[in-house]
């Protein structure tokens, strides 16, 4: 199974940086979102996926048993997931004027920052 999450890890990853350096300002928020899907998939694979008890502490116990899930992948999962999200919409409104302004998508053709 981490052998199958490796290879799809790498593959997006792959994907995230060969769509970044394409010429269209759309295909550079498609690779930002690819890479942002892979590290979260990197962040979980490398915590170890398995499945176990809730991390939850029972009166009279002094802390989590050994077969609890880890909370703090998951934690730092569903940050970046939303930081990424912040991330995505502002690269769209950046697309969206940098379309109007230059009247293309394509990189090669920006020729001044100025309107």
């Amino acid at each position: 199974m981490s052998a199958l999450l490796a290879i799809l890890i790498g593959g997006l990853y792959a994907a995230g940086i060969y769509m970044m350096l394409r010429r269209s300002i759309v295909k550079l928020a498609i690779g930002l979102i690819l890479l942002s899907h892979a590290a979260n998939l990197l962040i979980f694979t490398a915590s170890g996926i398995v499945r176990a008890e809730p991390p939850l502490i029972e009166n009279g116990q002094l802390g989590l048993s050994p077969k609890s899930a880890d909370p703090l992948p998951q934690a730092l999962v569903l940050t970046a997931i939303v930081i990424g999200f912040g991330v995505l919409a502002f690269a769209i409104a950046l697309c969206r004027r940098a379309y109007h302004s230059a009247k293309t998508d394509d990189l090669d053709q920006f020729r001044t920052t100025d309107t």
